[in-house]
């Protein structure tokens, strides 16, 4: 058993559980086991926690009783098997064997991200049946599996996002021990395991917390429920309750990274900001058990103090998302400006972000009306994630359509690319590599049908300007669900197959070329060519020299020196399938031999040393 366990919740020792619960304004808290015959039994008050032993097991069920008229599942229960509105069961964290001894984690520089959501990777949707696909995310070169949230949803349909049990792994995914086989498997392969977790709020269907304590606050709002107190009255012990979360899924899970969902939706202005509380616990957490871990953040504000060291006055996070990338890299290759697309489209928006990261970084938003953000250009790239399709971006469409109904295949290789021939980290979302034809739209499965309705009109508003394009599919139906479901085999068809070459070649390049494995601003050097919309990026490792060449024109280009001179071994070309290393010299005086792209093209050549 790691050395760790949850100061909430139930404990197994001895033949006997210890319950223990927040619930500051009970009179009485009770535990009722779901055992025929079994009477319920009161837990002793601890200050402002109830807690107690009963002689029960791992597999046993039970509920909370409070004031002796109300019954709820455990806040923090370990396991939901009978879904958000059931009983909670005892898990023993112990009763797993774990093969992973010898794992210690990885360094960030090393993440090729994969964003996959559990219910629609596989035929099966579970765990268990990613299992089965991680050979062939090795084949494909990706070091890290993120999964989309997996904390206990209603029903078994959902995008993960609308969790009320943080600690209950989704039990239709295949529950507690189904996650640690899948995080075991992963460590067995060499993949290292980055979790999504909602610290932001809790979905409205099965939120039971209200019952025990002041979990949320009606100062703030957020678009999603009621935001968690992080800072009100009683905020103390909300704070510990989703710290402990955070080092759970450390500790008992062997998780590597944590992904916290929209810290934008978390509010605190105390003067110990939960961010850097919780960072600094998680990586406490990983000291002691002598693993490296981290934390990553999605945050739409552009703010650096995110990541800057706690030393230097931020939150100390290890790295966050870089949205601004992704929307100056599709309304380059899109033109679609609508909503937040409204302040890109410059060919400059996107050098901006090749250079410096963010790409609003203080200036006027149109957006917003007002101005947005600071400066990334002092931060490591290491402590960027990039990309040119993830879940919000695709599933956020009115159709859930992915970037291959909107791109050519040229287009599509482009945009792969300058995510991961760029000095960030680069994370890709499932079955892009293959450019996959299913959606990935909106689903849930909710019970209640009045929140059902709600969401579904909450849909139809969201997409009422263009509704001549019909209606975005139906959240609550199975059908919408199955339409996302993956299908990793159109990699070996047409297209599909020439993308999916693509993908695995820059990969490898990524990792087996040193100038593009060393992750620094400092030893890369861009020229651009705005009217012709052509970049250039010379990239070094000691004396190895390669320069990739972009074209986001829709023309074919030739590249002039002095921007490639000398003789050049060609590594990669977007237009040659397979791809070859051939050796071309470049003369200035030649103009025969100078490189030329297609339109949307990318290649890459190593300059050789004679």
């Amino acid at each position: 058993m790691p050395p760790f366990c949850l100061h909430i919740g139930t404990h197994i020792q001895n033949g006997t559980t210890t319950f223990r619960v927040w619930a500051p304004s009970a009179t009485s808290i009770e535990v009722e086991l779901v055992a025929a015959g079994v009477p319920r039994k009161a837990l002793q008050r601890n200050g402002e926690y109830f807690e107690g032993e009963l002689p029960a097991g791992a597999g046993d069920r039970y509920w909370y009783w409070l004031d002796g008229t109300i019954r709820r599942p455990d806040p923090a229960s370990r396991s939901q098997p009978d879904g958000v509105h059931g009983a909670s069961q005892v898990v023993d964290p112990a009763a797993f064997s774990w093969s992973d001894g010898a794992w210690r984690g990885m360094p960030l520089e090393k993440f090729i991200l994969y964003e996959l959501h559990v219910g629609t990777f596989t035929p099966e949707g579970t765990f268990d049946g990613a299992i089965s696909r991680l050979d062939y995310l090795c084949e494909l070169g990706i070091t890290a599996v993120e999964l989309m949230p997996v904390a206990q949803f209603p029903g078994e349909r959902n995008w993960g996002y609308d969790g009320t049990f943080p600690f209950a792994p989704q039990h239709s995914y295949g529950g507690t021990d189904g996650l640690k086989r899948l995080v075991d498997a992963c460590h067995t392969r060499g993949l290292a395991v980055t979790l999504d977790v909602v610290y932001n709020h809790l979905g409205p269907e099965g939120n039971y917390l209200h019952a025990f304590g002041p979990y949320f606050t009606d100062r703030y709002r957020t678009p999603w429920g009621d935001a968690v107190n992080f800072d009100g009255s009683g905020s103390d012990q909300v704070r510990r309750y989703f710290i402990a979360n955070a080092r759970y899924w450390i500790a008992e899970f062997h998780i590597d990274a944590l992904r916290l969902d929209a810290i934008h939706g978390i509010y605190d202005f105390s003067a110990l900001h939960i961010l850097q509380e919780l960072a600094e616990a998680v990586h406490q957490t990983g000291t002691m058990l002598g693993r490296q871990v981290q934390v990553i953040a999605e945050s739409d504000l552009n703010d650096v103090r995110v990541i800057t060291p706690i030393t230097a006055g931020g939150y100390g996070l290890d790295a966050q998302w870089n949205d601004d990338f992704h929307h100056a890299l599709r309304t380059l290759l899109t033109g679609d400006h609508t909503g937040y697309y409204n302040d890109f489209g410059l060919f400059s928006h996107l050098v901006k972000g090749f250079q410096n990261g963010f790409v609003l970084s203080g200036g006027y938003s149109t957006f917003r009306g007002r101005r947005h953000g600071n400066s990334s250009a002092a931060a490591p790239p290491t402590q960027l994630v990039v990309f040119s399709q993830n879940h919000d971006q695709v599933g956020n469409r009115r159709c859930g359509e992915r970037s291959s109904a909107h791109l050519s295949t040229a287009q599509l290789k482009l945009a792969a690319a300058t995510v991961l021939l760029s000095p960030y980290l680069p994370l890709l979302f499932m079955g892009e590599e293959y450019a996959e034809a299913a959606p990935f739209p909106y689903f849930v499965s909710h019970g209640d049908p009045e929140l059902l309705e709600s969401i579904r009109q909450g849909r139809r508003n969201e997409f009422s300007e263009g509704a001549d394009q019909g209606e975005p599919p139906d959240p609550g139906l199975a059908g919408t669900f199955l339409s996302a479901k993956v299908n990793e085999e159109q990699r070996h068809q047409g297209d599909h197959r020439e993308i999916y070459t693509f993908y695995r070649e820059l990969i490898r390049l990524r990792k087996a070329c040193a100038p593009l494995a060393r992750l620094t601003r400092e030893a890369m050097h861009i020229v651009v060519c705005e009217e012709k919309q052509l970049l250039v990026i010379y990239r070094n490792a000691g004396p190895s020299q390669v320069i990739c060449l972009f074209n986001y024109s829709g023309n074919s280009l030739i590249c002039f020196p002095p921007l490639v001179v000398g003789t050049l071994r060609v590594l990669l070309s977007s237009s040659a399938v397979p791809m070859a290393e051939t050796l071309r010299t470049v003369d200035p005086n030649r103009p025969e031999t100078f490189p030329t792209l297609a339109p949307f093209g990318v290649s890459v050549y190593r300059k050789e040393q004679f």
